[in-house]
């Protein structure tokens, strides 16, 4: 084991206990295999998933599992109209399975989640009956400070370029607290407790996932 895999294996113990107290359910796996693994058995067959525009779920092969598997999948990808996209992100709402991942988490375990359209933090804060979230140990964070300022100055600056959008942050390289029409930051979701106990699941994964 090196010395970074010890590190993350023991800030992952104290994650998960950390989370349990906030009814939020947590496992650690050491890589994507496991991670997919994990991931699959936390997911019954016949269930209806869907999902945002999440980096570290595709990066583990879950979602073109899904695709493939015994679910029912609401992809917004399949849709190219307007009245389309709105159609399965409402779907999405109603999903027994909703997979992301976080733009930052704390060490106490508070979730940190930035979103310009809105469709993920709104799904996350209510909706599906089940969230399943893959986070690589990249993401985490000494304090809710600082899980936020990396989601504004590392995450987003990242997703907006992946998304093909030019806010400010994009040429600056970090959060430039703007008021553009392609502002990513329009929404900060913090969750500090899951009311209905673990519906929240939460896998941390022992590798850089997503941005």
């Amino acid at each position: 084991m090196s010395v970074r895999s010890k590190r993350n294996q023991m800030l992952a113990d104290q994650m998960i206990q950390s989370l349990a107290e906030r009814n939020m359910e947590a496992y650690y796996v050491k890589n994507k295999e496991e991670a997919l693994d994990k991931a699959l058995s936390l997911l019954p067959e016949g269930s209806t998933v869907s999902w945002g525009g999440t980096a570290s779920a595709a990066q583990i092969g879950l979602l073109e599992a899904l695709k493939k598997g015994n679910y029912t999948v609401y992809d917004r990808a399949d849709h190219d109209t307007p009245e389309g996209l709105r159609g399965v992100i409402l779907q999405a709402f109603d999903c027994d399975f909703y997979i992301g991942s976080v733009n930052g988490i704390s060490v106490d375990g508070v979730l940190v989640n930035i979103d310009g359209h809105s469709n993920r933090v709104a799904a996350y804060a209510w909706g599906p009956r089940n969230l399943l979230l893959i986070v690589g140990m990249n993401k985490v964070a000494k304090t809710v400070e600082d899980a936020i300022s990396r989601a504004r100055n590392e995450a987003s600056p990242i997703n907006a370029q992946r998304f093909g959008i030019n806010p400010p942050c994009v040429k600056m390289g970090s959060c430039f607290d703007c008021k553009t029409k392609d502002c990513i930051c329009c929404n900060i979701l913090l969750t500090r407790f899951s009311q209905k106990k673990n519906r929240i699941k939460i896998i941390l994964v022992d590798e850089s996932l997503g941005f």
